[in-house]
């Protein structure tokens, strides 16, 4: 079990740490794929949890769940999520258990084959949560783990592109968070737009606005509003010389 100076914490791994070299782990049908498996097409949202944990991460998942129903984008089809056991005693069975819970409040369609629970050896483990950044304790006496609670955005080549702390994720946060990690593959018009306006701060893992950038954005706004307007003007005063023209010489005749 994980212990020492950063057991329980989260160590920022930002863009460096490539999750995808976690090794082997067992999906919730007892299947062992390689955690790369699930890379390589979408970002991925990556959660750690332990399925025999009395109370926060049902929390944690509760609360990605409903963030991610609030969402336009569907799991399975433009990003995966990856939730995975710290807890070496876990079963698939108790990872089929968590998903069926959780699939059962998301109802989306297609989203059994993106959203994996995952369990694996103490090393897989390891390995994976050093990578991440993800630290635990284990706790002999209570036969239960003190742990942080964030979720990592990911880039489709593995990379942890943002960290999201608590149990609440806005849902906007999310969704500018997977359309910068697909690289616009994902997303609206208003999102780039939204991305250029805001900033993510990994320490607070929260987005914010660039005020400088929205100021820029504002004026371009209204200088494409003042150069619309004076074509309008000058266009009903062409009109209105083009009929005072034609009345005269009505008139002369």
């Amino acid at each position: 079990m994980q212990q020492g100076r950063y057991a329980a914490k989260v160590v920022l791994r930002l863009n460096r740490a490539k999750t995808s070299v976690g090794g082997r782990v067992v999906d919730e049908t007892g299947k062992p794929v390689q955690l790369g498996d699930y890379f390589g097409k979408r970002p991925v949202i990556l959660s750690f949890v332990y399925f025999r944990c009395p109370m926060l991460c049902s929390e944690v998942l509760s609360g990605l769940e409903g963030s991610l129903k609030a969402l336009s984008f569907n799991v399975g089809e433009d990003f995966d999520v990856l939730t995975v056991s710290f807890d070496p005693k876990d079963t698939p069975e108790n990872a089929t258990e968590k998903k069926a819970s959780v699939l059962k409040h998301y109802q989306r369609t297609g989203a059994a084959g993106g959203w994996h629970f995952l369990t694996g050896s103490q090393e897989s483990i390891t390995v994976l949560t050093n990578a991440a950044g993800f630290g635990y304790d284990y706790d002999e006496k209570t036969d239960q783990f003190a742990h942080s609670t964030a979720i990592m955005v990911i880039t489709p080549q593995g990379k942890i592109a943002q960290y999201y702390y608590g149990v609440d994720f806005p849902p906007r946060d999310l969704r500018l968070g997977l359309v910068q990690a697909s690289q616009n593959k994902i997303g609206s018009l208003a999102d780039q737009v939204l991305l250029y306006c805001y900033h993510y701060d990994p320490q607070s893992g929260k987005w914010g606005a660039v005020v400088s950038h929205m100021m820029q954005l504002g004026g371009g706004v209204t200088i494409l509003s003042l150069g619309a307007m004076l074509v309008v003007l000058l266009r009903r005063g062409s009109d209105s010389e083009h009929r005072g023209q034609g009345n005269s010489q009505a008139y002369v005749r």
